[in-house]
C-alpha cells in the first residue's frame, strides 16, 4: 500500500548541566571555581530527499531523537554538544502537529531544510558566578530540558492538475497518453492504488504536472473505500480535470458521476470544489447509441461554465484541444505553487509558555495597552495579512486569556487596543 501518512514522535536533546567544581593543584590551597559548561543539546531537522516519493520509512521507525548535551566537567571543561537528527522525507510532506492538526511546516518549494525544534541549551558551570563577595559559588546552571512533540505527517502531491473520476472511466488510460508517466493498467475497480503524476508536454508551450487521484467513489470524503487516503492529494491542484464514461459500458450516467463526485470533493474541501474544472467525456469511440451522451453532458454543465471535451483516450481523439486549452487556463493562473501556511509555531508553545505580559488602560492616550515578552514573539511569528495568521492572532488572545483581562477592565465595542505599534477597534 502507498504511504502518504504517518505518525511519529520527535524529541529535541536536553542541555547538558553546568558544573561545580574548584582547582585543586600543588600550591594553591584555595583555588577558585573552575566548572565547565554543560553542552547544547542537539536539534530536529526535517530535509526534503529528492530519492523518496512515499513515506513508508515512517511506518517502521515512529522515534527520532536528537542527543543529549553533555554535561559539563572540572578545569573548565565544557560538556560535548549533542548530535541533530535530520528527518529525511519526500518533497510535499506537510508536518502537522498530531493533536491539534494545525500546519507547522509544508516541505514544498523552496523550503528544503526546517529546523522543527531546538536543543536545550547547556547550563552555565560555577565559575560564571563568581563574583567580589561570592568567591566560591556552589552552584551551576542546569541544561535546559529537551522540547518534544507527536508529529502527523502527510504526503500531498504536487502537481497543476488532478483527474478525478469513477474507477475504470480510463484515468489510467488518459494519464499514459498524454504524459510520460506509465501507469499500471488493468479493467477492473481500483487497479489504481498510488496517486500517478506524469509531465505534459506541449510544442510551444510550457507543460505542466497532471496527478491521477484513485479512490473516489461515493462517501469518499467521510472515508468509504479509499477516499481519505487519497483525497488529501488533490489539495495542491489549481485545476481540476473530470473524466467520466460517456459510453456508460457500465451502465454508468456520467452526469450523475459528475455530480456525484464534485460532493465529494465539496464535502471534503469546499475550496477544492470551487476550483476551475474541465470535463472529459471519454470512450467516445464506444458510443453507439443513437442519443448523443456527450451532448447531454454539454448541455447539463456548459452553462455553469464547465468546458466539456470528446475524448478517446485509447485513439488520442480530442487529447490535444483538451490538452492546450489546460495549458491555457494554468497560465492565466498563479504560477506559484500552493503552500500550506503555517499554523502551529514551536517556538511559541515552547518558548513562550512562562513569558510575562500585561493589559491596561492608558487614560491620557483612551487606549487599552498589551504588552510583554510573550506578545512581542507572538507578533514577530505571526503574517498578521493572512488569513490563517490573523486567526491564529485571535485564537492567542482569547487562549492567554487576554480577551478576558481586556472585558475585566471595561473594554467596550469600537475602544482602541494598541500592540507594539499595532492598534485595532475592539469588536466581539
Amino acid at each position: 500500500m502507498f504511504a502518504d501518512r504517518a505518525k511519529i514522535y520527535v524529541k529535541s536533546g536536553k542541555g547538558g548541566d553546568g558544573h561545580v567544581s574548584f582547582r585543586r593543584e600543588k600550591y594553591v590551597p584555595n583555588g577558585g571555581p573552575d566548572g565547565g559548561d554543560g553542552g547544547n543539546g542537539g536539534s530536529v531537522y526535517f530535509e526534503v530527499d529528492e530519492g523518496l516519493n512515499t513515506l513508508t520509512d515512517f511506518r517502521h521507525i515512529r522515534k527520532y531523537c536528537a542527543g543529549n548535551g553533555q554535561d559539563g566537567g572540572k578545569k573548565n571543561c565544557a560538556g560535548k554538544n549533542g548530535e541533530d537528527i535530520v528527518i529525511k522525507v519526500p518533497e510535499g510532506t506537510v508536518i502537522k502537529e498530531a493533536e491539534s492538526g494545525q500546519v507547522i511546516t509544508d516541505m514544498s518549494g523552496d523550503n528544503r531544510r526546517f529546523l522543527l525544534l531546538c536543543g536545550g541549551k547547556g547550563g552555565n558551570g560555577n565559575q560564571h558566578y563568581a563574583t567580589s563577595t561570592m568567591q566560591a559559588p556552589r552552584y551551576a546552571q542546569p541544561g535546559q530540558p529537551a522540547q518534544e512533540l507527536e508529529l502527523m505527517l502527510e504526503l500531498k502531491v504536487i502537481a497543476d492538475v488532478g483527474l478525478v473520476g469513477f474507477p475504470n472511466v480510463g484515468k489510467s488510460t488518459f494519464l499514459s497518453k498524454v504524459t510520460n508517466a506509465r501507469p499500471k493498467i488493468a479493467n477492473y475497480h481500483f487497479t489504481t492504488l498510488n496517486p500517478n503524476l506524469g509531465v505534459v508536454d506541449l510544442d510551444d508551450a510550457k507543460g505542466f504536472v497532471i496527478a491521477d487521484i484513485p479512490g473516489l467513489i461515493e462517501g469518499a470524503s467521510e472515508g468509504v473505500g479509499l477516499g481519505h487516503e487519497f483525497l488529501r492529494h488533490i489539495e495542491r491542484t489549481k485545476l481540476i480535470v473530470h473524466i467520466v464514461d460517456a459510453a456508460s459500458t457500465e451502465g454508468r450516467d456520467p452526469i450523475e458521476d459528475i455530480y456525484a463526485i464534485n460532493k465529494e470533493l465539496e464535502a471534503y474541501n469546499e475550496e477544492i470544489a470551487k476550483r476551475p474544472q474541465f470535463i472529459a467525456a471519454n470512450k467516445i469511440d464506444m458510443i453507439y447509441m443513437e442519443d448523443d451522451p456527450v451532448a447531454k453532458i454539454k448541455a447539463e454543465f456548459e452553462p455553469k461554465g464547465i468546458p466539456v471535451y470528446a475524448i478517446s483516450a485509447i485513439s488520442g481523439q480530442g487529447l490535444k484541444d483538451l490538452l492546450y486549452d489546460i495549458n491555457n487556463q494554468l497560465e492565466q493562473m498563479d504560477s506559484k505553487p500552493i503552500v500550506f501556511e503555517q499554523e502551529f509555531f514551536p517556538e511559541y508553545h515552547f518558548d513562550m509558555e512562562n513569558e510575562p505580559f500585561t493589559v491596561v488602560y492608558d487614560e491620557k492616550e483612551d487606549a487599552y495597552v498589551v504588552e510583554g515578552p510573550r506578545i512581542e514573539k507572538m507578533l514577530s511569528y505571526t503574517n498578521l495579512e493572512s488569513e490563517k495568521g490573523f486567526q491564529f492572532f485571535q485564537n492567542f488572545l482569547k487562549d492567554n486569556g487576554i480577551l478576558q483581562k481586556l472585558e475585566e477592565l471595561g473594554i467596550r465595542e469600537g475602544d482602541t487596543v494598541r500592540m507594539y505599534g499595532l492598534s485595532f477597534d475592539y469588536y466581539k
